[in-house]
Protein backbone atom coordinates (compact mmCIF):
# COMPACT_ATOMS: atom_id res chain seq x y z
CA UNK A 1 0.00 0.00 0.00
CA UNK A 2 2.67 2.98 1.07
CA UNK A 3 0.53 5.83 1.73
CA UNK A 4 2.01 8.81 2.37
CA UNK A 5 2.71 10.31 6.10
CA UNK A 6 1.70 13.67 6.36
CA UNK A 7 2.89 16.60 8.40
CA UNK A 8 -0.32 18.54 9.84
CA UNK A 9 1.52 21.69 10.25
CA UNK A 10 -1.16 23.58 11.76
CA UNK A 11 -1.99 21.36 14.99
CA UNK A 12 1.98 20.62 14.91
CA UNK A 13 3.02 24.32 15.87
CA UNK A 14 -0.37 25.22 17.82
CA UNK A 15 0.93 22.03 20.30
CA UNK A 16 4.62 21.92 19.70
CA UNK A 17 4.66 18.46 18.70
CA UNK A 18 5.16 16.94 15.39
CA UNK A 19 1.70 15.82 14.45
CA UNK A 20 1.38 13.38 11.15
CA UNK A 21 -1.73 11.64 9.59
CA UNK A 22 -1.10 8.70 7.24
CA UNK A 23 -3.21 9.39 4.24
CA UNK A 24 -5.40 6.12 3.82
CA UNK A 25 -7.82 8.13 0.96
CA UNK A 26 -4.57 7.58 -1.60
CA UNK A 27 -5.39 3.75 -1.15
CA UNK A 28 -7.01 2.60 -4.70
CA UNK A 29 -10.29 2.04 -2.78
CA UNK A 30 -9.74 5.44 -1.20
CA UNK A 31 -10.20 4.13 2.83
CA UNK A 32 -8.07 2.61 4.67
CA UNK A 33 -10.15 -0.38 4.36
CA UNK A 34 -8.87 -1.18 1.57
CA UNK A 35 -5.80 -2.89 3.17
CA UNK A 36 -7.80 -5.68 5.26
CA UNK A 37 -10.28 -5.75 2.33
CA UNK A 38 -7.15 -6.86 0.12
CA UNK A 39 -5.70 -9.42 2.86
CA UNK A 40 -9.29 -11.15 3.93
CA UNK A 41 -9.33 -11.70 -0.28
CA UNK A 42 -6.21 -13.49 -0.47
CA UNK A 43 -6.23 -15.28 2.92
CA UNK A 44 -9.88 -16.84 2.06
CA UNK A 45 -8.09 -17.59 -1.86
CA UNK A 46 -5.33 -19.63 -0.14
CA UNK A 47 -7.47 -21.63 2.48
CA UNK A 48 -9.87 -22.00 -0.39
CA UNK A 49 -12.93 -20.37 0.94
CA UNK A 50 -13.01 -18.38 -1.63
CA UNK A 51 -13.45 -20.12 -4.61
CA UNK A 52 -13.37 -19.12 -8.47
CA UNK A 53 -16.52 -17.38 -9.70
CA UNK A 54 -17.82 -17.07 -5.83
CA UNK A 55 -19.29 -14.25 -3.60
CA UNK A 56 -17.91 -12.31 -1.45
CA UNK A 57 -20.26 -10.80 1.30
CA UNK A 58 -19.67 -8.03 4.19
CA UNK A 59 -21.70 -6.30 6.72
CA UNK A 60 -20.00 -2.37 6.83
CA UNK A 61 -20.60 1.16 6.95
CA UNK A 62 -19.68 1.56 2.97
CA UNK A 63 -15.57 1.54 3.39
CA UNK A 64 -15.08 -2.06 3.69
CA UNK A 65 -17.04 -3.03 0.77
CA UNK A 66 -15.32 -0.38 -1.29
CA UNK A 67 -12.31 -2.24 -0.43
CA UNK A 68 -13.56 -5.60 -1.73
CA UNK A 69 -14.75 -4.55 -4.79
CA UNK A 70 -11.95 -2.99 -5.49
CA UNK A 71 -9.76 -6.05 -4.98
CA UNK A 72 -12.90 -8.72 -5.64
CA UNK A 73 -14.25 -7.69 -8.85
CA UNK A 74 -11.39 -7.61 -11.14
CA UNK A 75 -11.09 -11.49 -10.19
CA UNK A 76 -14.38 -12.37 -11.29
CA UNK A 77 -16.17 -12.41 -7.87
CA UNK A 78 -19.45 -11.08 -7.05
CA UNK A 79 -19.63 -8.27 -4.30
CA UNK A 80 -22.58 -8.15 -1.74
CA UNK A 81 -22.56 -5.66 0.42
CA UNK A 82 -25.18 -5.08 3.34
CA UNK A 83 -25.49 -1.62 4.59
CA UNK A 84 -27.52 0.79 7.40
CA UNK A 85 -29.24 3.07 5.34
CA UNK A 86 -28.18 5.70 7.13
CA UNK A 87 -25.04 5.97 5.73
CA UNK A 88 -23.27 8.31 3.50
CA UNK A 89 -24.97 8.45 0.66
CA UNK A 90 -21.86 8.70 -1.39
CA UNK A 91 -20.69 5.05 -0.56
CA UNK A 92 -23.46 3.48 -1.79
CA UNK A 93 -23.01 5.19 -5.33
CA UNK A 94 -19.10 4.38 -5.37
CA UNK A 95 -20.02 0.85 -4.88
CA UNK A 96 -22.74 0.40 -7.43
CA UNK A 97 -20.20 2.06 -9.41
CA UNK A 98 -17.58 -0.59 -8.80
CA UNK A 99 -20.72 -3.23 -9.56
CA UNK A 100 -20.92 -4.39 -6.18
CA UNK A 101 -25.17 -5.37 -5.07
CA UNK A 102 -25.49 -3.23 -1.80
CA UNK A 103 -28.08 -4.31 0.01
CA UNK A 104 -29.70 -1.46 2.80
CA UNK A 105 -31.48 -2.01 6.26
CA UNK A 106 -32.95 0.12 8.82
CA UNK A 107 -30.45 0.90 11.63
CA UNK A 108 -31.09 -1.15 15.05
CA UNK A 109 -28.79 -2.66 17.71
CA UNK A 110 -26.10 -5.05 16.93
CA UNK A 111 -29.20 -7.64 19.11
CA UNK A 112 -30.66 -7.26 16.85
CA UNK A 113 -30.86 -10.14 13.81
CA UNK A 114 -31.69 -7.60 11.78
CA UNK A 115 -28.54 -5.65 11.90
CA UNK A 116 -26.64 -5.42 8.58
CA UNK A 117 -23.88 -7.68 10.52
CA UNK A 118 -25.82 -10.62 11.12
CA UNK A 119 -27.95 -9.93 7.85
CA UNK A 120 -24.83 -10.15 5.75
CA UNK A 121 -23.76 -13.88 7.73
CA UNK A 122 -27.52 -14.57 6.91
CA UNK A 123 -26.81 -14.14 3.16
CA UNK A 124 -23.50 -16.57 3.26
CA UNK A 125 -25.24 -18.76 4.62
CA UNK A 126 -28.12 -19.06 2.40
CA UNK A 127 -25.83 -18.65 -1.22
CA UNK A 128 -23.68 -21.55 -1.99
CA UNK A 129 -20.30 -20.61 -2.99
CA UNK A 130 -20.66 -17.46 -1.08
CA UNK A 131 -18.12 -16.47 1.42
CA UNK A 132 -18.51 -14.39 4.42
CA UNK A 133 -15.42 -11.66 5.38
CA UNK A 134 -16.57 -10.69 8.47
CA UNK A 135 -13.95 -8.69 9.24
CA UNK A 136 -14.66 -7.60 12.70
CA UNK A 137 -13.60 -11.34 13.67
CA UNK A 138 -11.41 -12.40 10.89
CA UNK A 139 -7.66 -11.79 11.80
CA UNK A 140 -6.58 -11.33 8.20
CA UNK A 141 -7.67 -7.55 9.36
CA UNK A 142 -5.31 -7.51 12.09
CA UNK A 143 -2.99 -9.19 9.66
CA UNK A 144 -2.90 -6.85 6.92
CA UNK A 145 -1.87 -3.80 9.27
CA UNK A 146 0.72 -5.87 11.70
CA UNK A 147 2.48 -6.79 8.26
CA UNK A 148 1.72 -3.36 6.47
CA UNK A 149 0.56 -0.16 8.22
CA UNK A 150 3.07 -0.72 11.55
CA UNK A 151 6.02 -1.42 9.22
CA UNK A 152 5.12 1.48 7.27
CA UNK A 153 4.88 4.31 9.90
CA UNK A 154 7.79 2.63 11.82
CA UNK A 155 9.86 3.43 8.73
CA UNK A 156 8.48 6.61 7.65
CA UNK A 157 9.44 8.14 11.17
CA UNK A 158 12.61 6.38 11.56
CA UNK A 159 11.78 4.84 14.58
CA UNK A 160 10.93 7.85 15.75
CA UNK A 161 7.47 7.55 17.13
CA UNK A 162 6.34 8.78 20.79
CA UNK A 163 2.07 8.12 20.02
CA UNK A 164 -0.08 6.30 17.88
CA UNK A 165 -3.41 7.31 18.01
CA UNK A 166 -6.48 6.01 15.99
CA UNK A 167 -10.24 5.45 16.79
CA UNK A 168 -11.78 1.27 16.58
CA UNK A 169 -14.09 0.32 13.93
CA UNK A 170 -13.43 -3.31 13.70
CA UNK A 171 -10.43 -3.42 15.65
CA UNK A 172 -8.00 -4.90 13.09
CA UNK A 173 -5.86 -1.59 12.50
CA UNK A 174 -5.24 -0.46 16.29
CA UNK A 175 -4.87 -4.10 17.02
CA UNK A 176 -2.53 -4.57 13.83
CA UNK A 177 -0.35 -1.72 14.32
CA UNK A 178 0.10 -1.49 18.37
CA UNK A 179 1.62 -4.92 18.27
CA UNK A 180 4.04 -4.24 15.66
CA UNK A 181 5.16 -0.67 17.37
CA UNK A 182 5.21 -2.31 20.93
CA UNK A 183 7.10 -5.14 19.78
CA UNK A 184 10.04 -2.31 18.19
CA UNK A 185 9.42 0.09 21.12
CA UNK A 186 7.50 -0.78 24.81
CA UNK A 187 7.64 2.74 25.14
CA UNK A 188 5.55 3.60 22.51
CA UNK A 189 1.65 5.04 23.78
CA UNK A 190 -1.11 3.42 22.15
CA UNK A 191 -3.97 5.86 23.14
CA UNK A 192 -7.96 4.81 21.45
CA UNK A 193 -10.20 7.66 20.18
CA UNK A 194 -13.76 6.49 20.84
CA UNK A 195 -16.95 8.83 19.92
CA UNK A 196 -20.06 8.79 22.18
CA UNK A 197 -22.34 5.98 21.32
CA UNK A 198 -19.54 3.17 21.38
CA UNK A 199 -18.75 1.47 24.01
CA UNK A 200 -14.92 1.30 23.72
CA UNK A 201 -14.02 3.79 26.43
CA UNK A 202 -15.84 2.28 29.12
CA UNK A 203 -14.43 -1.21 28.31
CA UNK A 204 -10.58 0.28 28.58
CA UNK A 205 -11.02 2.22 31.71
CA UNK A 206 -13.27 -0.11 33.60
CA UNK A 207 -13.80 -3.33 31.32
CA UNK A 208 -17.55 -3.13 30.78
CA UNK A 209 -19.08 -2.52 27.38
CA UNK A 210 -21.43 0.68 28.46
CA UNK A 211 -22.06 3.46 26.30
CA UNK A 212 -23.81 7.18 26.63
CA UNK A 213 -25.11 9.34 23.90
CA UNK A 214 -24.59 9.04 19.90
CA UNK A 215 -22.23 10.24 16.90
CA UNK A 216 -22.74 10.44 13.23
CA UNK A 217 -19.45 9.51 12.71
CA UNK A 218 -19.26 6.35 10.45
CA UNK A 219 -17.25 2.89 10.57
CA UNK A 220 -15.89 3.83 14.07
CA UNK A 221 -17.25 2.80 17.62
CA UNK A 222 -18.27 -0.48 18.49
CA UNK A 223 -19.95 -2.12 21.64
CA UNK A 224 -18.19 -5.78 22.00
CA UNK A 225 -15.15 -6.96 21.93
CA UNK A 226 -13.78 -8.27 18.45
CA UNK A 227 -11.51 -11.37 17.46
CA UNK A 228 -9.32 -8.21 16.00
CA UNK A 229 -9.73 -5.22 18.94
CA UNK A 230 -8.80 -9.01 21.31
CA UNK A 231 -5.35 -8.56 19.65
CA UNK A 232 -4.66 -4.83 20.52
CA UNK A 233 -1.99 -3.22 23.05
CA UNK A 234 -3.59 0.02 24.32
CA UNK A 235 -2.34 2.36 27.13
CA UNK A 236 -5.56 4.43 27.36
CA UNK A 237 -8.53 6.09 25.71
CA UNK A 238 -9.98 9.21 24.68
CA UNK A 239 -13.31 10.11 24.10
CA UNK A 240 -14.13 12.81 21.12
CA UNK A 241 -18.07 14.36 20.73
CA UNK A 242 -19.19 15.36 17.66
CA UNK A 243 -19.12 18.71 17.63
CA UNK A 244 -15.08 18.44 18.43
CA UNK A 245 -14.77 16.30 15.46
CA UNK A 246 -16.91 18.93 13.32
CA UNK A 247 -14.49 22.00 14.91
CA UNK A 248 -11.38 19.84 14.15
CA UNK A 249 -12.67 18.36 10.42
CA UNK A 250 -13.17 22.40 9.44
CA UNK A 251 -10.35 24.04 10.86
CA UNK A 252 -7.99 21.16 8.75
CA UNK A 253 -9.99 22.33 5.47
CA UNK A 254 -9.68 26.01 6.46
CA UNK A 255 -5.48 25.44 7.47
CA UNK A 256 -4.05 22.79 5.98
CA UNK A 257 -6.33 22.80 2.72
CA UNK A 258 -7.24 18.76 4.42
CA UNK A 259 -10.78 17.62 3.19
CA UNK A 260 -11.23 14.69 5.57
CA UNK A 261 -13.70 11.96 6.77
CA UNK A 262 -15.62 11.84 10.15
CA UNK A 263 -12.78 9.71 11.50
CA UNK A 264 -9.98 10.99 10.16
CA UNK A 265 -11.33 14.49 11.99
CA UNK A 266 -11.82 12.42 15.12
CA UNK A 267 -8.93 11.10 15.30
CA UNK A 268 -6.80 14.28 15.48
CA UNK A 269 -8.65 16.15 17.33
CA UNK A 270 -8.28 13.45 20.22
CA UNK A 271 -4.33 13.70 19.10
CA UNK A 272 -4.62 17.56 19.53
CA UNK A 273 -5.79 17.17 22.94
CA UNK A 274 -3.16 14.81 24.18
CA UNK A 275 -0.40 16.89 22.71
CA UNK A 276 -1.40 20.06 24.33
CA UNK A 277 -0.59 18.83 27.35
CA UNK A 278 2.44 20.19 28.96
CA UNK A 279 4.54 16.80 29.09
CA UNK A 280 3.98 15.91 25.88
CA UNK A 281 5.76 18.81 24.67
CA UNK A 282 8.22 18.38 21.21
CA UNK A 283 6.16 14.59 21.13
CA UNK A 284 5.97 12.73 17.99
CA UNK A 285 2.22 11.51 17.36
CA UNK A 286 0.94 9.47 13.99
CA UNK A 287 -2.90 8.77 13.37
CA UNK A 288 -4.65 7.52 10.44
CA UNK A 289 -6.79 10.09 8.29
CA UNK A 290 -8.85 6.85 7.06
CA UNK A 291 -10.80 7.89 4.09
CA UNK A 292 -11.39 11.60 2.49
CA UNK A 293 -14.29 14.11 2.68
CA UNK A 294 -15.70 13.50 -0.81
CA UNK A 295 -17.36 10.60 0.88
CA UNK A 296 -19.41 12.55 3.34
CA UNK A 297 -20.58 15.75 1.28
CA UNK A 298 -24.33 15.44 1.53
CA UNK A 299 -23.83 15.24 5.48
CA UNK A 300 -20.71 16.89 7.30
CA UNK A 301 -19.84 19.50 4.42
CA UNK A 302 -23.52 20.11 3.94
CA UNK A 303 -24.03 23.50 5.99
CA UNK A 304 -27.98 22.61 5.84
CA UNK A 305 -27.14 19.28 7.23
CA UNK A 306 -25.06 20.04 10.12
CA UNK A 307 -27.60 22.99 10.89
CA UNK A 308 -30.14 20.67 11.27
CA UNK A 309 -27.71 18.72 13.67
CA UNK A 310 -27.40 21.58 15.79
CA UNK A 311 -23.02 21.66 15.04
CA UNK A 312 -22.31 24.37 13.75
CA UNK A 313 -18.38 24.70 13.02
CA UNK A 314 -16.60 26.31 15.99
CA UNK A 315 -12.85 27.26 16.42
CA UNK A 316 -10.91 24.42 17.98
CA UNK A 317 -9.52 25.80 21.39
Amino acid sequence: MQTSLVLINSLSQLTGCKIYGKAEFENPGGSIKDRAAKQIIEDAEFEAKLKPGGTIVEGTAGNTGIGLAVYGKPKGYKVVICMANNQAQEKVEILKTLGAEVLLYKPCPFSDLNHFYHQARKYSEENPNAFWANQFENLSNFKAHYTTTGPEIWNQTNGDIDFFVASVGTGGTMGGVSNFLKEKNSKIKTIVADPFGSGIYEYIKNGNFKTEGSSITEGIGIMRLTENFKKANVDSVIRVSDQQMIDMMYHLLKHDNLKLGTSAALNLFAVYEIAKMSENKGKTFVTMLCDHGSRYESKVYDPRWLAEKNLIPKLIH
